[in-house]
């Protein structure tokens, strides 16, 4: 079997390259690669921060930009239409337009036990929410914006807890102490002009230390009971005083009411006592003649058992007995009472 023959194998002076080719295509990475960085985009909710040599050049809004390539441009973005968060005292992931800062769990543990006013521990968990409203300042003012932010914020809380007690924290001053800390913060962020306006301080848990929860615990369910007791007696004296008020009232009424009528039927039977003497003294055998009647037409139908005779009648005693007899078995005896005969 013969051998095959031997490819030919390029000598030196084939391996060789002009120095004008060489310096054509490091000139054409170069450009490639210029070319290549000269843009940026910026995205929807960010803007960007433009330097050259290391000097403040301009802002750009999102979109498409130009920038000079080889580092000589340089572009810083920040998200300043996305609301930002920072935690205090826990720590929370996979939350979008929240800015998460790690923090170590010692040092979270740490910047959530205050001490108030009278000198009681309490542990306190809040919320900051931000937004950067100048994305120069933000950039410019301080080395660690976000870091010297939290520090603030937790300086500014370390305060508004020490100006309170214990109660006030744990019940009665959350609103409060949300509404104090918004204004000191958003206070302190514009004199330093830090670049960020504070959208709203929201308290977390609020609690006691643990070694001492159990009695919070009792102390807050007796004020309870005792809310509870205050508010079951309200509630009586609410209704029972009304309605004391309501039958006095009524009382009163009818008593007003009560003398109004027997004035007037005073001043009734007065007036009708002066028309009688009137009428008396111009005929007084007619109006006490009158007067007599009309007595005996109200108190005579009111005696039962009556009987009226003329005195001229003879004998009318035995008819009076037989008539006595005869209704005996129909109904009982009744007294009757005979009138004497009026003098003429």
């Amino acid at each position: 079997m013969s051998a095959s023959p031997a490819l030919p194998f390029p000598g030196p002076e084939r391996l060789r390259f002009s120095p004008l080719k060489i310096l054509m295509g490091v000139v054409a990475l170069t450009a490639g690669a210029g070319l290549f960085s000269s843009f940026y985009q910026v995205p929807i909710n960010s803007e960007a921060i433009v330097q050259r040599f290391g000097k403040f050049l301009k802002i750009t809004q999102p979109g498409l930009h130009f920038k000079l390539p080889w580092g000589i441009d340089a572009v810083t973005l920040v998200e300043t239409r996305r609301q930002l968060k920072l935690e205090f005292g826990y720590g929370s992931r996979g939350a979008m337009n929240e800015y998460q800062y790690n923090h170590d769990p010692e040092d979270m543990q740490l910047e959530k036990n205050m001490v108030t006013g009278d000198l009681n521990a309490a542990v306190v968990e809040w919320v900051v929410q931000f937004h950067i409203s100048d994305a120069r300042a933000y950039v410019f003012q301080f080395l660690e914006p976000q870091a010297t932010l939290r520090d603030i914020s937790e300086s500014v809380m370390r305060e508004v807890v020490g100006d309170r007690t214990i109660d006030e924290v744990l019940t009665v001053g959350r609103q409060e102490m949300e509404v104090k800390a918004l204004e000191r913060l958003q206070q302190i962020a514009s004199t330093l002009d830090m670049g960020v306006h504070i959208d709203q301080v929201q308290l977390g848990n609020v609690n006691p230390p643990s070694q001492v929860k159990d009695s919070f615990d009792e102390v807050n369910r007796a004020q309870q009971q005792r809310e509870a007791a205050i508010n079951q007696a309200s509630g009586e004296y609410n209704r029972v005083i009304p309605e004391a008020r309501g039958k006095a009232e009524q009382s009163i009424s009818q008593a007003e009411g009560y003398a109004t009528e027997r004035i007037n039927r005073a001043e009734g039977d007065a007036s009708r006592f002066k028309t009688l003497l009137s009428e008396y003294q111009k005929a007084p055998e007619v109006t006490q003649k009158r007067i007599y009647l009309e007595t005996l037409a109200e108190i005579l139908p009111q005696v039962p058992g009556k009987v009226i005779v003329d005195d001229r009648v003879p004998q009318f005693l035995p008819l009076m007995h037989l008539q006595q007899r005869s209704q005996a078995p129909a109904t009982a005896p009744q007294a009757r009472t005979q009138p004497r005969p009026s003098a003429r």
